[in-house]
């Protein structure tokens, strides 16, 4: 088997033929090795790496197999871990030039076990600066650029793991969502993107532990390999206390589900997010094409209230809990985005603070009836398709101004806020030939019969002319962009000793 061949394996494809010894792990690192040696030149999208350390594990992985070893669920698969989580021995830099050359003598919680889980970690996968934004972009390790075409933005905060995923880099890559952090990068690459229940994976780095609008999660090239990694992080941890024991193994593979017998509810706009004219086209098209796989299908208007609202002060206030400190001692080391955040937050009262909290519970309440008459709602997981990295955000679309750098996120936010599980699911291309994905989304803490709705629709849609994963052309990709590093101001120390007294308090 060649190695295009190989690397473009499914992960759930390769685990079953390193259980049967038909590939070695060593292989199949050596060839993921290759590939990253070949493309992510092309759209910077695997930041530092532990080439010597994955060599040592894949060894010993081989070994294993070999004598016929109980392997667990991730056995031997080449990962990347989102910089955004504390790795042992690995340069974690968060995207920030305060932590440029922070290494940690210790995995958090999530990361840990996802090694446990038999995960050989090849290295880190690039962010947006502290993960604020959807735009995959900083000044330690520049800007990622599309598998689609590296000119435009490939999503954020999780954009450097859903482009290794979408280039057969890598097999396996974490992320984490917040405003849709999973959801979008893996919309505007052709992945799957999974935002869990708050409390299925704990999150120990969360400043307001009590507070749900931050998860931690899985993506996949499918919704069976998102099942096979999100099995592996499920699990309660003293250091979040949203967090509740719960079988994750429950979840390794889609629940079998069938779509005749659902009902379903789609919306364009929930009643109020931005979405773009060619957006809002393409989604009527997919949903002509795909209602006949459904027992009903109905298109919904909805009230959510003051989302938008709700959304600024809630995620402001986690930015002033966050970031006080590195604000007031050095504000001139953040960037835009996280100095925004802040000073947005610091105007805020107890009284604001109070009213998003009510806001929220009446979202919350107010999204949960439309499960009285539906199994699922649908929606489009981003407004507008993706535009140039070098453009930091959307500022206006169909001639309208938005709100600030995040109100192009509103698709996915709104869903923070209601809490409930949600998938993005590619689903063919959009007005202007770019990845287009659904955004299907559940009943609240109803995350297996999402993922195994979402399983059968992928399913379906591989029959349908229009509506299965696009694929970039790997061919186009062979050529370095150096652009995409023009804006590293503090490149990292890679030498950097490991130390825990760096570690960022309150991320």
């Amino acid at each position: 088997m060649s190695n295009q061949e190989l690397v473009s394996l499914t992960a759930v494809e390769l685990r079953r033929r390193i259980g049967t010894k038909e590939i070695s792990p060593v292989e199949l690192l050596e060839a993921c090795l290759k590939r990253i040696e070949e493309i992510n030149p092309a759209v910077n999208a695997v930041t530092a790496m532990c080439v010597k350390r994955a060599r040592r594990e894949a060894k010993a992985a081989e070994t294993a197999a070999r004598r016929g070893e109980d392997l667990p669920l991730l056995h031997g698969l080449p990962t990347g871990i989102k910089d955004l989580e504390e790795t042992k021995d690995l340069l974690t830099t968060y995207g920030s030039p305060l932590y440029r050359d922070f290494v940690p003598s210790w995995d958090n919680v999530m990361v840990g076990r996802v090694r446990a889980a038999g995960a050989v970690v090849v290295g880190k996968t690039n962010v947006p600066e502290f993960g604020a934004g959807a735009n995959s972009r900083n000044p330690v390790w520049g800007a990622t650029g599309n598998p689609f075409n590296p000119t435009l933005n490939p999503g954020g905060s999780s954009g450097g793991s859903a482009v290794a995923l979408a280039t057969d880099m890598l097999p396996v890559c974490t992320g984490s969502d917040t405003g849709g952090s999973l959801r979008i990068p893996a919309a505007m690459c052709g992945v799957v993107g999974f935002r869990p229940s708050p409390g299925m994976v704990a999150v120990e780095r969360r400043s307001m532990g009590w507070t749900p609008i931050s998860v931690l999660g899985p993506m996949g090239r499918t919704v069976a390999d998102t099942c096979l990694l999100y099995a592996t992080q499920i699990g309660p941890h003293d250091a979040d206390p949203l967090s509740f024991p719960i079988d994750g193994d429950a979840f390794a593979e889609p629940w079998p589900v069938d779509l005749g017998s659902l009902r379903v509810a789609w919306t364009e706009d929930f009643g109020g997010v931005p979405v773009e004219k060619g957006i809002r086209q393409t989604m009527r098209a997919k949903m002509k094409a795909m209602r006949h796989l459904f027992r009903s299908c109905d298109e919904v208007d909805m009230d959510l209230g003051e989302a938008d609202r709700c959304f600024d002060v809630i995620r402001a206030v986690n930015f002033v809990a966050r970031y006080r400190d590195a604000y007031e001692k050095n504000r001139e080391m953040l960037g835009p985005n996280i100095r925004a955040n802040y000073e947005i937050g610091a105007k805020m009262t107890l009284a604001d603070f109070a009213w998003a909290h009510g806001e929220q519970t009446n979202i919350f309440r107010k999204f949960q009836e439309l499960y009285k008459d539906y199994d699922l709602v649908l929606s489009p997981t981003v407004g507008v398709t993706p535009f140039p990295w070098k453009q930091l955000y959307v500022e206006e679309m169909d001639g309208k101004k938005l709100r600030n750098y995040y109100h192009w996120l509103a698709p996915t936010y709104w869903i923070t806020l209601a809490t409930n599980p949600a998938i993005a699911l590619p689903c063919g291309v959009d007005h202007k030939k770019m990845p287009f994905s659904l955004q299907v989304i559940g009943r609240f803490r109803g995350d297996g019969e999402v993922l195994g709705a979402a399983h059968a629709m992928e399913q379906a849609f591989m029959r349908i002319a229009g509506l299965g994963r696009p694929r970039p052309e790997i061919a186009r990709l062979r050529k370095p962009r150096p652009e995409l590093k023009s804006i590293v101001t503090h490149p990292p120390k890679l030498n950097a000793r490991p130390t825990r007294a760096l570690a960022p308090a309150a991320l």
